[in-house]
């Protein structure tokens, strides 16, 4: 494939500052399971190339799913046809700074490929799965999925770059909802999806498959019978799995750049941070320290370059509480003169890139999690996103759990149903207390992150410790 789009940039004879060819071959499968019966087999082939062209300081775009010499001139040529269009309404005059050139591979770290596991051995588990749901009459539905893509992408540039990355992916998950006496409540994996993981079929199923899915179904029979979550002003603790979700929306989304410029407005809104506050802001207490890493093993926005060819490694975004970079490409990060990442990535072929989160996490604390718990004389303990709203500023919240859990006098005691809070960005990581040790630090992914008109769904990764946090506003299914 490299030597195709080596052959395509040869043969470019128009006046332009730089081409680059991005190509990618996904292979896809779904597969899922609803109350033991198949519900979705599915195998997709999804291939083609988008064409960058710099000329008179503008980019344009143009894609085509015909990797043939032909096609791709045709494509350079509509590129160069919509930069030249475009340059007198330009906002930036860029230049091929914002693509050096960059040699390199990358391969998602696997021990079984993903023809390791066949149809029909995929599908025997999730039915499998569904069965062990079914801890009791009153679960009447479960629910299990499986999904796996092997991603390869090619990216050549007219000033050297020569870049191939193979990503294989697994993304699984399994629910339940138990229902009785005019109450329902559901319970699932980790939130939807949440196992999203770079690997092979080494990771579906893992030793601890069987145990969790009974948990699972025991979990959601119990939310039945048990009080909402309480309605006050108390201390806090997120498991790993809902501060996936607490960090995507309110650092992960506000701290992109193309959104503090301006320019995502209209899909999902803007951000409450302001040019001026990196290097300044305190964004919260001294304990929260946010990275962004593409360089950790297995997590799922794992890469070693991003789709524009530039180099990614682990870049504090938060130290000790202070802002100090955002999640910007190379244009973005010249435009606003301000320090980035590499994360211009685009959901497929036919996209171009935008500022994306990739690889977002919560450095670990210093707090086991019985040291955290038996500090707390009252609060609650709460797991596993199931609703999320956020003003289209990123700074005013409201977030629902699955299961939660009173803590009184040092003790985790009733479980407690519909359990919710909700603060604003700022004074929610202030009150950042109590930061979990490695041992409570886990990684979790989603595989559907929209953003972008026309949208584009990415996959993202969140590693975090449990946490704890003061003095925040909870409430349950009544309030």
């Amino acid at each position: 494939m490299i030597d195709c789009l080596l052959a395509a940039l040869q043969q470019v004879q128009l006046t332009v500052e730089w081409v680059g060819i991005r190509a990618l071959r996904e292979t896809r499968t779904r597969r899922s399971v609803r109350d033991g019966r198949p519900e979705q087999n599915q195998r997709q082939l999804i291939q083609g190339a988008m064409v960058e062209v710099l000329a008179q300081g503008q980019f344009g775009y143009s894609a085509t799913n015909q990797l043939t010499p032909e096609a791709l001139q045709a494509a350079i040529a509509q590129a160069h046809a919509q930069a030249i269009a475009a340059s007198p309404w330009r906002l930036y005059p860029f230049t091929e700074a914002v693509r050096p050139p960059v040699v390199g591979e990358y391969c998602s770290p696997h021990e079984k490929p993903l023809s390791a596991l066949g149809a029909a051995e995929i599908n025997d588990l999730l039915v499998r799965l569904c069965q062990t749901l079914r801890v009791s009459d009153q679960i009447v539905r479960s629910r299990a999925v499986a999904r796996s893509s092997e991603v390869e992408s090619w990216f050549v540039s007219s000033n050297g770059s020569e870049i191939y990355q193979k990503f294989l992916i697994i993304e699984t998950g399994f629910d339940a909802i138990a229902q009785a006496d005019g109450v329902t409540q559901s319970r699932s994996d980790n939130g939807l999806l949440a196992r999203s993981y770079q690997g092979g079929w080494e990771l579906f199923p893992d030793p601890t498959l069987w145990e969790r899915a009974r948990r699972v179904g025991e979990q959601a029979v119990e939310l039945l019978s048990a009080p909402d979550c309480p309605t006050t002003a108390t201390t806090l603790v997120l498991a790993p799995d809902q501060m996936m979700l607490q960090i995507h929306e309110s650092v992960g989304h506000p701290l992109e750049l193309d959104r503090i410029l301006g320019d995502e407005r209209n899909y999902a809104g803007g951000s409450f941070v302001k040019p001026t506050d990196f290097g300044q802001l305190a964004y919260g207490s001294p304990l929260m320290n946010i990275t962004f890493d593409p360089s950790t093993s297995g997590e799922l926005a794992s890469y070693r370059y991003d789709d524009i060819g530039a180099t990614a490694e682990k870049q504090y975004l938060i130290r000790e509480g202070r802002l100090e970079r955002g999640l910007g490409s190379l244009e973005s990060q010249t435009r606003l003169g301000i320090p980035g990442v590499a994360c211009a990535r685009a959901c497929s072929w036919n996209r171009p890139t935008i500022d994306r989160m990739a690889n977002i996490n919560l450095e670990p604390g210093d707090k086991s999690l019985a040291e955290m718990i038996s500090s707390i004389e009252r609060g609650v303990y709460m797991e596993a996103n199931r609703s999320w709203s956020i003003d289209d500023q990123r700074h005013k919240f409201q977030f629902g759990c699955e299961y939660g859990r009173l803590i009184e006098q040092g003790q985790l005691t009733q479980t407690v149903k519909n359990p919710n809070y909700r603060a604003t960005t700022p004074q929610f990581w202030h009150s950042l207390s109590q930061v979990g040790d490695r041992a409570t630090w886990e990684t979790y992914g989603t595989p559907c992150c929209g953003k972008g008109e026309p949208n584009q769904l990415i996959r993202v990764g969140h590693a975090a410790p449990t946490c704890v946090f003061e003095n925040i506003e909870v409430f349950g299914g009544a309030a």
